[in-house]
């Protein structure tokens, strides 16, 4: 085999017709997204809102802050490792039960993470033992993506892959708003001291109950079509991850800084912009979780909208617009992150916008150019390899960038992330650089 030269336009051929009801399928993947991301998402709140204080308490308000930042980035680094291992059984025995050993790594992690003693009570184990649960968190989600999008758009009917892959992608603003919606109630219904003194620990282990929902949506359906005709013809190859670096690397650098900008968007627009609106801004934590959550909902609204125009215009031409909007949104970061509630909601409003359009279409156009027999392990790694370098640490770099030279230092380095992406889906067009 050759480098796939598949563009990012066209997927593989949908194969046998799907087994599984279109219902079920879409419920199946996003279900297991919106548990995967609410847990990941959680983690993220809680990096800004009670990590500092509660597992990095000796150290000053900022250092604090960029230790919890770092300890977030560990899952960016785990996800490809994840990616590698459950991509590896996902190509070998399928995605069903590869998708439910996912789903369990990830929840056990988050429940765990609830459980923790902290700094005042184990002193510098909390930390690691905090860094050790986040790297589950990781390689849990590492194995979840690529397996929920390849469940909806290998049982899609030709000519709806962009809408059936936009499903799991929902799974992010769902959790996204769970998770900040969780933690702005427990803010109403008790003080702040409660919140550090055990009201954190609640979402973490409320997960629990999201992997009973995940596991039950997820046992009841039968495997794709794609893989089951893979395993009809005798397609499986025995190291799938050998395979890809072997004959797909093209594929996965434009793939992973295809995704480069959504992910830069993504974590600027949360992690970052709530750390900036509660230390910076001070605004308070419920105003700041509102926020969020508003953006969550915006964030959710414009992935179907990604998915429709993608079926009328192309993925690709709706890809390309999508980057360049960012790249002339980066140039407003100045002028609306200020210290303003009503310019900082702008902002949101925008940047979760034009993360919908992109993020909705990014899951389809990432598995599109591999093969049945290594898809699943192409498009996780590809995807992870976006988060290491587009979000791991992103929240650390926009935060030191901000302290050093200024706000807009911040939309630079947008912009920056924009014209790599962009250079890629063009690049994407030919197959190769």
């Amino acid at each position: 085999m050759t480098d796939s030269t598949a563009e990012f336009e066209t997927a593989a051929p949908a194969g046998q017709p799907a087994l599984n009801s279109p219902a079920k399928v879409l419920l199946a993947s996003l279900v297991g997204t919106t548990i995967e991301f609410f847990d990941f998402y959680v983690y993220a709140t809680a990096a800004v809102l009670v990590f500092p204080a509660l597992f990095f308490s000796n150290s000053d308000p900022m250092t604090a802050l960029l230790a919890s930042f770092a300890t977030f980035s560990i899952a960016f680094f785990a996800r490809p490792l994840g990616a590698i291992v459950f991509g590896h059984f996902g190509d070998r025995i399928g995605r069903k039960a590869t998708l439910v050993a996912a789903l369990l790594t990830m929840g056990i992690s988050t429940v765990v993470i609830g459980l923790l003693p902290t700094y005042a009570q184990i002193g510098v184990a909390a930390p690691a033992l905090l860094a050790l649960c986040r790297f589950g968190q990781g390689f849990g989600l590492g194995g979840e993506w690529g397996g929920a999008v390849l469940m909806a758009t290998e049982n899609a009917p030709e000519g709806k892959k962009n809408w059936y892959g936009m499903f799991p992608q929902l799974g992010a603003p769902v959790g996204l708003f769970l998770s900040s919606g969780m933690f702005w109630l427990l803010l109403q219904f008790m003080p702040e001291e409660t919140l550090l003194s055990w009201g954190w620990r609640i979402p973490f282990l409320a997960s629990i109950l999201l992997i009973i929902v995940g596991l039950w949506v997820r046992l009841s359906i039968t495997e794709t079509p794609d893989f089951q005709k893979a395993i009809d013809n005798e397609e499986r190859v025995a190291v799938p991850v050998i395979e890809l670096f072997a004959n797909h690397k093209i594929s996965i650098v434009l793939g992973t800084f295809v995704a480069l900008a959504t992910f830069v968007l993504f974590y600027l627009s949360t992690a970052y912009l709530l750390s900036y609106n509660v230390k910076v801004v001070q605004i308070p934590f419920t105003d700041a979780l509102a926020i969020q959550i508003w953006g969550a909902i915006v964030f959710g609204l414009f992935i179907p909208v990604a998915g429709l125009t993608a079926e009328r215009l192309g993925r690709r031409q709706v890809l390309i617009g999508t980057t360049l909007a960012i790249a002339a949104f980066s140039f407003l970061v100045p002028v609306l992150m200020v210290e303003n509630e009503a310019r900082i909601l702008g902002f949101v409003t925008l940047a979760m916008a034009l993360m919908g359009m992109t993020y909705g279409l990014i899951g389809t156009a990432l598995a599109a150019p591999f093969p049945t027999r290594v898809r699943y392990t192409g498009s996780s790694i590809t995807f992870n390899f976006a988060g290491i370098v587009g979000a791991s640490l992103a929240p650390y770099i926009a935060t030191w960038l901000q302290g050093t030279y200024g706000i807009a230092y911040v939309g630079y380095y947008l912009l920056a992330a924009a014209l790599v992406t962009l250079f890629c889906i063009v690049a994407s067009a030919r197959g190769k650089v």
